[in-house]
């Protein structure tokens, strides 16, 4: 059984002044779990019910285990139906990002991106198209979020998330600056060479003016049909697939 405190404790994680202060945060269900257990991230403790002791005490990993009950574990998931395991987990301290690290290679940017079940899916489909950095504004939705890491169904546990000045960063670039854009060319006409930072706008806005202004080769997806607008969720995957063609 978890104390009074601890469980307190637990709940405020899912607000990101707590997560920012203690730097952890929750993972539920046995998956995602099982993911960031075999990641180079460092887990704290992991709470479960005893339906889960066969697997997780037969680990090899140096991990603090505390058996609880389905109500203890109720009380702290963020989730509708709980899954009846959370881990705890330290946010890492990544070093200062350097835009030579991406030389050769595709990295997304994130301005603005407010929904959290977006922000989860993108991570997700750069894990499957194999990008390993997705360089976030500073108002884009906290990658360590609750619903952002459960849509992410484990893939953050392999994907670099990175929160910057946009403009500044852009700015020190030299690789080339791919943008989503009404006005561009055709993604399915477009030479997206061996490397790249493909700019992504908020659900709403798209990307903002001064960021446009650092876009040196805007790319649209052509419409065919009659919807008002595409997912950036669903647009980023579109993106993802084409530059990952030529990989093939």
């Amino acid at each position: 059984m978890l104390s009074k405190s601890q469980i307190s404790f637990l709940k405020s994680l899912q607000q990101k002044k707590n997560r920012k202060t203690h730097r952890l945060f929750l993972v539920e269900g046995i998956k995602s779990v099982m993911e960031f257990i075999n990641s180079a991230y460092d887990i704290d403790t992991i709470y479960y019910t005893p339906a889960f002791a066969p697997k997780l005490l037969k680990l090899s990993k140096k991990i603090n285990f505390e058996e609880t009950s389905a109500t203890d574990i109720a009380k702290i998931s963020s989730l509708t139906t709980p899954q009846h395991i959370i881990a705890l987990v330290k946010i890492p301290s990544w070093p200062v990002l350097q835009t030579k690290t991406l030389q050769q290679s595709f990295s997304l940017v994130l301005d603005g991106i407010q929904d959290p079940g977006n922000l989860g899916t993108i991570i997700r489909t750069a894990d499957w198209f194999g990008i390993k950095n997705i360089i976030c504004s500073d108002d884009t939705v906290d990658v360590y979020n609750a619903k952002v890491v459960q849509a992410t169904m484990g893939s953050l546990s392999r994907v670099n998330v990175h929160y910057l000045n946009l403009v500044d960063f852009i700015k020190s670039s030299n690789i080339p600056v791919f943008g989503a854009l009404l006005d561009g060319q055709n993604i399915y006409r477009t030479d997206f060479g061996n490397e790249g930072l493909i700019v992504m706008g908020n659900e709403g806005n798209g990307i903002r003016p001064e960021i446009q202004l650092l876009i040196k080769k805007p790319v649209t997806i052509p419409l065919l049909g009659h919807a008002e607008s595409l997912n950036v969720a669903i647009a980023t995957a579109v993106f993802c697939s084409e530059i990952s063609r030529g990989r093939f």
